[in-house]
């Protein structure tokens, strides 16, 4: 039996949906008071007979919080799929952030070592992996450096890699992926699904930074082969292609029949927005649409190398950005 966690987010959901593709029986973990439907949601993309892979998931309510209630959901369990993080660039998330991300983790690799589970897949992100600083392309091999640039999320998601790390040097057979940006149909509301409702609302502004994308159905595939494999204490980039988010935005755009962005935003310009938008904060409460942290990744420009994954697995075929992009504006409904 394979355990996941995160079922409900973006990753998780498509992982549930493939593993279900193959009659592997599955327990999921969620907290007591999470929505599945959203899982639903996402395998009708996929099927019109959503409920029939459905009955291949046992849903349990656990803490990442309570390393008890994990080792009870471990019982039985061969292989765990650590998919479940917390994601946010607002300063007043932090704390909780590391909270969830690392000691959540900590708590996953022990309880897997006390239920000698055979193998666990954590889903890391490239925000961990050390960047150059002459445009070359990152690799696995990168040291990550403490930085004012860090983000919380990296902080956190760096610091959750040690924890598992740690639990490979104490036994436990690990591996590690760190997914580029991921492009897919989930929770419009949340993650990196969010950025196709700003755009099909229409986008005017645009950066001049780069990154890596990955559509969320290649994660999915990858991390499944890797499962099957008997590849262990390594960690891998998923990154299909680099490309600017200029790129990125058109390609969204020509999916939504939309205006492509035609004004270029500096540096300046993304101080003034963020800013603009920690006052809106203060006074509404909404949900910042930039913040500073998002603003300064918006112009930084990182390319990574997918050259450990497509050596390991080379007959794989990425699903190539404008493709991705193509597809999920197709699956895009819109929000009421």
């Amino acid at each position: 039996m394979i355990l996941v966690t995160g079922g409900t987010g973006l990753v998780g959901t498509h992982l549930l949906y493939d593993l279900c593709k193959s009659g592997t029986k599955i327990r999921a973990l969620k907290r007591s008071n999470s929505n599945i439907a959203n899982v639903k949601k996402v395998f009708s993309y996929y099927t019109d007979n959503p409920e029939e892979l459905l009955k291949h998931i046992t849903w349990v309510d656990a803490d990442l919080m309570d390393v008890y209630s994990l080792m009870d959901a471990m019982e039985g369990v061969l292989e765990v799929c650590h998919c479940a993080a917390m994601v946010s660039f607002e300063a007043k998330h932090a704390e909780e952030m590391m909270k969830i991300n690392s000691e959540g983790t900590a708590n996953m690799v022990n309880a897997a070592m006390e239920k000698k589970v055979k193998k666990f897949l954590h889903v890391s992100s490239i925000a961990t992996i050390g960047r150059t600083q002459n445009g070359e392309l990152s690799t696995e091999e990168m040291f990550w450096k403490s930085s004012p640039e860090n983000s919380n999320y990296s902080i956190s998601k760096y610091s959750a890699e040690r924890e598992v790390w740690r639990a490979a040097e104490e036994g436990l057979n690990v591996v590690i992926v760190n997914p580029a940006l991921i492009i897919g149909g989930g929770n419009w509301n949340q993650s990196s699904a969010n950025m196709f409702s700003r755009g099909y609302r229409g986008l005017k502004f645009y950066s001049r930074g780069a990154t890596g994308f990955i559509d969320v159905r290649d994660v999915s595939a990858l991390m499944i082969k890797l499962m099957e494999s008997e590849i262990t204490n390594e960690r891998y980039i998923l990154s299909a292609e680099n490309r600017t988010y200029k790129q990125y935005f058109d390609a969204m755009c020509e999916g939504f029949n939309k205006p492509k962005p035609f004004i270029k935003a500096g540096k300046v310009a993304s101080g003034l927005a963020w800013r603009a938008e920690k006052t809106r904060q203060l006074f509404t409460g909404a949900t910042p649409l930039i913040t500073k942290e998002t603003a300064r990744s918006a112009h930084s420009k990182s390319f990574f190398s997918n050259a450990k994954i497509t050596k390991l697995f080379p007959e794989y075929k990425f699903i190539p950005m404008e493709q991705s992009v193509k597809d999920t504006c197709k699956l895009y409904k819109p929000l009421s």
